[in-house]
């Protein structure tokens, strides 16, 4: 059985009031990643701030050996055609060789977000 490791630390680890990382930060915390083992590295969400700008502008001349830098974002935003998102843009613009992206999926989120009634409804 081969376990694939998938850090999020450059994103989930950022969200905690206090911390704050440079862009110099994450690459080298994206460094150290890489030389323990870790498969893929989550950089965060391309083009949300100038540090994750930053970030994406600078990783792709990193040297690693077996991490993965990724791009997280999401899926296009409601009522919006997919190639004017301009958060699907930053996603492609990141020059990443993977990305992570999440959906909506629950029914009060995708309500929030499409302004619709699903026809179904789920569990």
């Amino acid at each position: 059985m081969q376990i694939i490791l998938y850090d999020t630390t450059l994103r989930d680890g950022t969200q905690r009031e206090g911390v704050s990382l440079s862009a110099r930060d994450k690459l080298l915390i994206a460094q150290r990643l890489d030389r323990l083992g870790v498969h893929y590295i989550e950089g965060g969400w391309p083009g949300s701030n100038p540090k994750d700008i930053e970030f994406f502008k600078q990783a792709c001349h990193l040297r690693l050996e077996r991490a993965v830098v990724t791009a997280f974002g999401s899926t296009r935003r409601a009522n919006i055609e997919v190639a004017k998102d301009s958060n699907i843009r930053a996603l492609l613009d990141a020059g990443t060789r993977a990305v992570a992206i999440f959906g909506k999926s629950s029914c009060r989120r995708w309500n929030m977000c499409s302004k619709r009634r699903p026809k179904r409804t789920w569990p």
